[in-house]
């Protein structure tokens, strides 16, 4: 049953330690669309909770000095102006601790999956990025499992990549099999929704329950339906949870479905507090709003614990423009990006990653040496195949060397193509990649080409185990390896 949430507040700050402190009131002076105005409330911080007559609780985002703008955490009827108020002392926090893993909460810390929540530790959702004496440069791999995107943009623990795309393009689905693909690795994967529909949030949980993720995931959602200010917290809450995992030397994997939907709803706070606009009716701080969360994201260095805070950040772009205010701001602050396009997507190459737009600026650092030797000339060969695909429709007459290349090129395009929830290891990326560079599959139709993987795949596992598993165990392609996997596979060695 989930706790009313004036009741949970309640009990919260009842919880709080207190310390002898002189209450200052203020007065609400105006009051609409879950903002309101208070006068005469000095020293209150940025944050804080402010407590209302009748049990209604906000959350000062606006500070002046002559009163505080403040939200509504819910959708109290019992604010009205001349409604008295005062701050409570303690700033919106979110708990955190190991009993939190297998469940869903809200932004403040409620269970939405009608089990207690056992308490024992709370963390500010506002908290300093760690600086840069506290980090280390990124050198481990995670991996996604998609073949695509763990060959040409590798992101490593501890990076901020973006997911970016039109409307349904896969940028959801691309997540959650990163997500999935952490089985059995040691990463605490936290999914944040922000202002998606209930029913999305639910499926995304039953996905993850049903693959068996949930033993190492933790969701925080704040839906469509509930209040600007939730929306608004969601991802800072998010990212608090993870900071606890991360500072005990863990590895952990936020996504943020997604970022476009939070700076909307940061807008309308905004503007409802009487903001200037600026660009796109946007504050001038939107900017500031997610650079201080994925500045958040780190690789800890050894002396601070080791841990890692990755972020998969993802953003929706309209019409396939990627130039627009907020998708710029956030390719701007995150360590690259993984484009989603439209067009691929309808024909059929799914995940609809656009090679020529993506990049991770810090990925192939942390790229295993297996997947290193396989995928170096793999951007070059796509490129050229998709500039070939392109002057190959104005003539019919081409040469022998061209539809070569057309076909090669077709055969790696459906190479990369791969159903969801369909994870690769590495060494199976590295093998099936080896085995197209050196003519395994000459002969393939292109079409053909997902189930001649899977095929090859079987006939390897089953020919060369040892060299299958010592690429997993090593990272690394050793020549012995790599000619037992050529010969398994029937190419020139």
């Amino acid at each position: 049953m989930r706790m009313n949430l004036s009741d949970f507040l309640k009990q919260k700050i009842e919880q709080f330690e207190p310390t002898p402190v002189v209450y200052a009131y203020g007065t609400v002076s105006r009051v609409g669309d879950g903002v309101v105005r208070v006068t005469g409330l000095p020293g209150r911080s940025y944050g804080e909770l402010l407590a209302f007559d009748g049990g209604a609780f906000g959350m000062a985002i606006d500070l002046e000095e002559d009163g505080a703008g403040a939200v509504l955490l819910d959708t109290a009827d019992v604010v009205s102006v001349g409604t008295r108020v005062r701050g409570t002392g303690r700033v919106c926090d979110v708990p955190v601790g190991e009993n939190l893993v297998g469940r869903v909460i809200d932004p403040i810390g409620r269970a939405l999956d009608g089990a207690p929540l056992e308490v024992k530790q709370y963390y500010p959702v506002e908290r300093r990025a760690p600086d840069l004496v506290s980090r280390r440069a990124v050198d481990t791999p995670l991996e996604t499992g998609v073949i695509s995107v763990d060959s040409l943009v590798p992101i490593g623990r501890g990076q901020r990549e973006l997911i970016i795309g039109d409307r349904q393009t896969g940028k959801t689905t691309l997540a959650l099999d990163t997500i999935l693909n952490q089985k059995g690795k040691d990463v605490i994967c936290i999914y944040c929704a922000i202002g998606q529909k209930a029913s999305t949030v639910s499926s995304v949980i039953e996905t993850l329950r049903a693959e068996g993720a949930m033993q190492y995931s933790i969701v925080v959602a704040a839906t469509a339906s509930d209040s600007p200010a939730l929306q608004y917290l969601s991802p800072y809450a998010a990212c608090a949870v993870g900071e606890y995992f991360m500072e005990q030397g863990k590895d952990v994997l936020v996504v943020y479905d997604d970022l476009s939907k939070h700076a909307v709803a940061y807008r309308a706070m905004s503007l409802l507090l009487r903001r200037s606009p600026g660009r796109e009716a946007y504050p001038g701080d939107i900017f500031y709003l997610h650079s201080r969360l994925l500045e958040r994201a780190a690789c800890l260095s050894h002396e601070k614990g080791g841990g890692t805070l990755t972020a998969l950040p993802i953003i929706e772009t309209k019409g396939g423009n990627i130039s627009a205010y907020i998708p710029t701001n956030v390719i701007s602050i995150t360590d690259g990006q993984i484009y989603l396009e439209s067009e691929l997507f309808h024909n059929g190459i799914r995940p609809a990653v656009n090679t020529g737009l993506s990049v991770s600026r810090v990925g192939r650092a942390a790229q295993p040496q297996a997947m290193r030797n396989v995928s170096a000339s793999l951007r070059i060969d796509l490129a050229q195949y998709r500039e070939m695909a392109v002057f190959s429709r104005f003539g019919s007459d081409l040469e022998a060397s061209t539809k070569k290349l057309l076909e090669s090129g077709e055969r790696l395009t459906n190479l990369l193509t791969q159903a969801k929830q369909l994870h690769y290891s590495l060494s199976e990326k590295t093998a099936l990649l080896l085995a197209f560079k050196h003519g395994g599959f000459d002969d393939a139709e292109p079409k053909q080409m997902p189930s001649a993987a899977g095929a090859l795949l079987q006939k390897l596992h089953e020919a060369c185990p040892e060299a299958m598993a010592h690429i997993d165990r090593s990272g690394d392609l050793s020549e012995d390896d790599k000619t037992a996997l050529l010969t398994a596979a029937g190419c020139a060695v």
